[in-house]
Parts: C-alpha cells; sequence; structure tokens
C-alpha cells in the first residue's frame, strides 16, 4: 500500500508504506519547507526555524516523535516537543510560541497500525493544496537545507499546553461554567485511550462536571475498537452508556478532533449534529456566515436559515473548509464528521472547544425548558438521516475515477450535480456524494434523506452504480 498523501497530511501503515526512509525524508523536506516560508514571510534569511511537534499515544508515536524531531534540528531547526498532545492542542500551542510550523505526529481515526505527520505552518493551520504540492517537490527532488555542525537545532519539552488550551477555552465570554455546574451532570466520556485521555476528563472536571464515568481513557494508545467515533464502532460504549444512569456521553477519536455524543438513552445525538448544535447556540451570540464540507448534513443550513446567515460548503478536508471560511468571514464552521472549528478560538478543528459549546449549549436549552434529556435536545434539531458507506477498489486512478463519477451523473439529469470533490448530487428531498478518501484508499460514499431508510437505500444505488461502472472492488469496508 502506498502513503497516503493530502491537505490531511503524509500516513501510512508504519513498517510497510510508512518507514523510518521516508519519515526522514518528508521531515527534512517540512524543515527546508518552514526555512523558505518563513524567509519569504519575513523578508530575512540565516534565522533558525521553531517547530512544535506532538502526538497521539499510538505505540508507535514515541519513537516517531524522536525520529522526526532529531530530523528537524539536523535540519537546523529549534523543535518544542509537546510530548503527548491533541492535534488543536499542537496548533494552539504554534501560535502562542510564534512558531514557524507544527508538526503533529497522529494518523487520528485511522487504526493502531497507521500514523503520520500532519503538517501545520506559522498560524498553527494545515498546509494548503498548494504547499503541500511544495512539500512533495522538495521531498522528490530531495532538495533539503541540513544544517552544518554548529548550527544544528535545539530540542526542548514544554507540558504547560493542555492547561493553556483549556483556559483559553473557559475563558471565552459565553461559557458559563457556574450554569453548568448547577446542573450536577453526570458523563461518560470515551477517549479510546488516544490523547484526550487525561485534556478530556480535565476539561470536563472545570467545566463543573464532576461526576465522571471514565471509558478508555488510560493513554495506553491500544485502541480498544475501531477508533473512528462513529455508530458501528461504537457499540460498547452505547452499552455502558445505557447502564451507566449518565446523562449523556462525550466521545472523542485519537488525537481529539472529532467529538460524538451519547444520549441518555443510548442513541446517538449522531456526528453530524454536534456542529448543528454548536453553531445553533454560537449563532444565537456571534452572527455570521457558516461553512461546512459537501459531506455534511443540509441541518446546518436549516440552522443557517433560522438566524438568517449563509451556509456554504467547502471540499473535504480541514485546510479546505477553513480558507472558505476565511474567505466568508464564517462565525463558525467545521465538518460534519463532528469536527467544529471556532475561528474565535483558532482555524482548527477541536473537540475540546466544541464539548464546551455543546455542553453550553445543552445547558441554555434545559433552562430556556425547565430541564430535558439530551434525546429531547437532539428532537429540537431538523431530522434528517444519513447513511456513510466506502468501498475499496481495485484502482484509485484519478482519471479513471473521473470517468466513473461523469457516467454515475449522467444518469440523473433531475440531479443538480457538483464535481467540486468528486461527485455531488443533490436531489429535492436528499443528497450523494462520492469522493475519494484523503485519508483510506477507498471511495467514499455518503448520503442524506428524511428516513433512514431512505438514506440506506440510497447509499445502497450508488454503491451498486460504481460497482457496475468500475472493476471488481477489492473488499467493502
Amino acid at each position: 500500500m502506498s502513503l497516503m498523501i493530502s491537505v490531511s497530511g503524509i500516513r501510512g501503515i508504519v513498517g510497510e508504506s510508512l518507514t523510518p526512509k521516508n519519515l526522514t525524508a518528508f521531515a527534512m523536506a517540512f524543515a527546508a519547507w518552514t526555512i523558505r516560508s518563513m524567509e519569504r514571510r519575513t523578508g530575512q534569511t540565516g534565522a533558525k526555524p521553531r517547530i512544535v511537534i506532538g502526538r497521539d499515544t499510538r505505540p508507535t508515536g514515541r519513537q516517531i516523535a524522536g525520529l522526526v524531531g532529531n530530523a528537524l534540528a539536523l535540519s537546523g531547526c529549534d523543535v518544542l516537543d509537546l510530548g503527548i498532545a491533541t492535534t488543536p492542542t499542537v496548533e494552539i500551542a504554534t501560535t502562542a510560541e510564534h512558531a514557524d510550523g507544527g508538526l503533529i505526529i497522529t494518523a487520528s481515526h485511522n487504526p493502531v497500525e497507521w500514523n503520520a505527520l500532519k503538517m501545520l505552518n506559522h498560524r498553527g493551520e494545515f498546509l494548503d493544496a498548494g504547499e503541500v504540492d511544495e512539500l512533495l517537490a522538495i521531498a522528490a527532488e530531495e532538495s533539503f537545507l541540513p544544517a552544518r555542525w554548529n548550527d544544528m537545532g535545539t530540542i526542548a519539552s514544554s507540558s504547560r499546553y493542555d492547561d493553556f488550551h483549556i483556559d483559553t477555552i473557559l475563558a471565552l465570554p459565553y461559557i458559563d461554567i457556574q450554569a453548568i455546574a448547577r446542573e450536577s451532570y453526570r458523563v461518560l466520556v470515551d477517549c479510546v485511550e488516544g490523547a484526550g485521555s487525561a485534556i478530556v476528563p480535565e476539561l470536563c472536571r472545570k467545566l463543573g462536571i464532576n461526576d465522571l464515568t471514565l471509558s478508555a481513557c488510560n493513554g495506553t494508545g491500544l485502541f480498544p475498537r475501531n477508533p473512528e467515533p462513529v455508530e458501528t464502532n461504537l457499540q460498547e460504549t452505547i452499552w455502558l452508556m445505557q447502564r451507566s444512569g449518565c446523562d449523556f456521553g462525550l466521545i472523542v477519536d485519537p488525537d481529539v478532533d472529532r467529538l460524538a455524543v451519547i444520549c441518555e438513552d443510548g442513541t446517538l445525538f449522531g456526528e453530524e449534529y454536534s456542529l448543528v448544535a454548536c453553531a445553533d447556540f454560537y449563532l444565537g451570540i456571534n452572527k455570521g456566515p457558516v461553512v461546512n464540507n459537501l459531506s455534511s448534513s443540509r441541518a446546518l443550513a436549516d440552522i443557517a436559515a433560522k438566524h438568517g446567515v449563509t451556509c456554504s460548503s467547502a471540499k473535504v478536508g480541514e485546510a479546505n473548509v477553513t480558507a472558505m471560511m476565511k474567505e466568508n468571514g464564517a462565525a463558525i464552521g467545521g465538518e460534519g464528521n463532528g469536527g467544529i472549528i471556532l475561528p474565535e478560538l483558532h482555524y482548527g478543528r477541536d473537540a475540546l472547544a466544541g464539548i464546551a459549546l455543546f455542553v453550553q449549549a445543552f445547558t441554555r436549552w434545559r433552562t430556556e425548558n425547565n430541564s430535558g434529556t439530551m434525546s429531547g435536545f437532539r428532537s429540537s434539531f431538523p431530522r434528517y438521516a444519513m447513511a456513510k458507506q466506502k468501498i475499496r477498489l481495485g484502482s484509485l486512478d484519478r482519471t479513471a475515477l473521473n470517468t466513473l463519477f461523469e457516467g454515475i451523473a449522467g444518469k440523473y439529469p433531475d440531479a443538480a450535480v457538483n464535481r467540486l470533490d468528486g461527485l455531488k448530487l443533490d436531489f429535492k428531498n436528499s443528497w450523494a456524494h462520492l469522493r475519494p478518501s484523503n485519508t483510506e484508499p477507498v471511495v467514499r460514499i455518503y448520503t442524506e434523506a428524511p428516513t433512514e431508510a431512505e438514506a440506506e437505500t440510497l447509499a445502497a444505488e450508488m454503491m451498486s452504480e460504481i460497482a457496475k461502472r468500475s472493476p471488481a472492488p477489492e473488499s467493502n469496508a
């Protein structure tokens, strides 16, 4: 299997596609890119760049962090190593340190055998497509900039940024800790043994939630299930939730940029609706456009209309969403996978900020309704059902996929066709989005309709259309 390279990072299976050789090459390429970017930005040469690094809890993380940290230092960069840190914490630290770049060692929701390098610019944001192309050219040409023996960088460590991140969230003027504490919530927290294992419970406690049931919060990095926080993978957590007596459950992925919520009765609030609930609350405070991606629920557009603001959709990928948010001056945005981006805090998906916004939104709703359950809160939002499938094809050649998508589009003349990112077909009461993944060698199929049965039927139809027009799939995943 080859490396997956996109705006979502450089990722692969450790020891197969992700090797010490290419990890070193990409770290040195990132150092060279950072040096050149810094020189263009400042007009000065010869300065030593600063790079913040952090990692999730995967068993391969410590060794990779050591390897790439030393490669950066050997390339003349001063490195600040946060150790185990969430992706949004590294993003915030990069700007707080006035660093010239950041590097996160995490494969996010991928299984434990995967790892990745996620690169940040000096704004603490993922490199955009043009910047990734520039980095790849440096790697391909091996135009690295190794330092002389007497000009190497240093490696220092810091453990202050978990608290800094939490304090920054608690300082938001609309987060009312006393109001949250008065509710005496009982909350289940599932961090899938990832980077959130310490910081998520600590955030909850500082928000005034002291009655916590912790699941998979030991930080071992040995994920007890597939770490992507979707319903298929959360059955044991749902079972625990139903027996816990908790008011709701908070689930994050290994690098804590995605938030899922379970209601008191064990039903999922819906990863799509994490952003919807947060946006509805936030737009009541700070009106402005909202942005999601093309695979996100129409519910966000409904909420935007309720508040009299626009909703726009970008290509999938955090860098693409943040770019459109900046263009549109968005107040809030994110992706329908539970990724919430609050520009007031930083331009990055942040499940920690999402938890604070979400709990505050629920608290306000309970105050307005003289109590109420999480499932009742969920029923206050527009009702849509979504189906999500993925199919692993024998070839992911983009030219062949474009031909396949054009063929499928031709079958639906009544649909509004969007080719910005794969193929999106918008029907009157439903939609389907087919696109090659940024993070796995698969084609993702997302559909949404008024009912679960309609969404599943549309997804099955799209799967059938792909199968008819392509070589036999290696497997359905």
